[in-house]
C-alpha cells in the first residue's frame, strides 16, 4: 500500500488548469472560466463537493 487516499491520486491541480483565473474579487478569489464560476475554494474542490465527481474540464495549460 502507497500511504495515498484515492482522493489524493484524483485531485485536479486547478494552478495547472487553461480555464482557472485569478480573479479582482475579494470575496471569490478564485474562478473558472470552463465551468463559469467564482469562489472561495479552489474550483475542483467545489466540483468535486457540487457533483461528486473530479472536474472533468481540466487542460493542461501550454507551457
Amino acid at each position: 500500500m502507497t500511504g495515498k487516499s484515492k482522493t489524493c491520486e484524483q485531485r485536479v491541480n486547478c494552478y495547472r488548469c487553461h480555464h482557472f483565473y485569478i480573479t479582482w474579487d475579494r470575496q471569490f478569489p478564485r474562478g473558472c472560466r470552463a465551468y463559469n464560476f467564482k469562489s472561495t475554494a479552489l474550483p475542483s474542490v467545489v466540483v468535486k463537493q457540487s457533483s461528486g465527481t473530479t472536474c472533468l474540464k481540466f487542460a493542461a495549460k501550454q507551457s
